[in-house]
């Protein structure tokens, strides 16, 4: 299934594509495409919904966040070998993991806002992982069950804030308003058959800059599900992003960064595509 958030900021409607690609509304199934839905087996009741019987939402409404009341937005750094090494950094030996702020979640198609300061702001195509069960000390064996799909992202970076202002750690390179667009849908598991071997593309005003497969990851989608829950808790609704493969601003010769006016387009095989514009910041 293709589950999506659409409708106003902050008023977002759950919804599921159908097989002609229009949305069809599921509110009188569940509340929201969120972490309670997911914990109350709302994934079921959509499973069951007669999709043919329901008129297709008119027009072409905006997409929210895919996943609605995100509480845990984690995310994994320097995941693919070629990109560490355009980053000039050795290839980790353990997922290296930090957060992105929840309130930087936006839509796949929003505006990416120029935050106040910025000189190096930059592009990251990944995919990310939906927890879809409760995840504590997971074994090998039961990590699959944990997840419930995958998505689309741009983990959004300030590379001054992030590595020449870091402190030594990068969330504030990383959680600033709009860095999290996710979507445009969120595609459940059994729609995937192997997220390890999935395409990936991102440009830049219609000109090439990433393009990568999830096969080259150093730590797949199941070993960080499995890793991060040998730390912490992870709830129903918690997102990951998973690093992201070479092309991004920074690596290149000379360094290259988005400016006001910027197209950031881009997609990963069975997500979709995604398609930000830079705007300027009012604060």
């Amino acid at each position: 299934m293709k589950l999506v958030r659409y409708g106003a900021p902050g008023r977002e409607k759950p919804g599921i594509i159908a097989e002609d690609g229009k949305i069809r509304d599921l509110s009188r199934i569940v509340k929201d495409i969120d972490g309670a839905m997911l914990a109350s087996g709302g994934l079921a009741k959509i499973k069951k919904a007669n999709l043919a019987r329901m008129k297709p939402v008119a027009g072409k409404p905006r997409l929210g966040p895919c996943v609605g009341n995100v509480r845990n937005f984690i995310a994994i750094g320097l995941n693919y070998s070629d990109h560490a090494a355009e980053a000039g950094m050795p290839v980790p030996k353990e997922p290296i993991i930090f957060n992105k702020a929840p309130t930087s979640i936006c839509g796949p198609n929003d505006d990416t806002i120029i935050p106040k300061d910025s000189t190096k702001l930059d592009w990251e195509i990944e995919i990310g992982i939906v927890i879809g069960k409760r995840a504590r000390y997971l074994t090998k064996e039961n990590t699959k069950a944990a997840i419930a799909g995958y998505f689309l992202s741009n983990d959004v970076s300030e590379r001054n804030f992030q590595i020449e202002r870091s402190g030594g750690q990068w969330n504030k390179g990383k959680g600033c308003e709009t860095f999290g667009p996710i979507g445009p849908w969120f595609v459940t598991k059994d729609e995937i058959k192997d997220p390890q071997n999935l395409d990936m593309w991102l440009d830049v005003n219609g000109e090439k800059r990433q393009r990568g497969n999830t096969k080259t990851m150093i730590f797949g989608c199941e070993h960080i599900v499995w890793y991060c829950s040998q730390f912490f808790v992870m709830e129903p609704g918690d997102i990951i992003i998973t690093g992201t493969p070479p092309g991004v601003g920074l690596g290149m010769k000379p360094p290259q960064f988005l400016k006001a006016g910027d197209v950031v387009t881009m997609g990963i095989t069975g997500l979709g595509e995604a398609r930000q514009k830079v705007v300027k910041g009012k604060y």
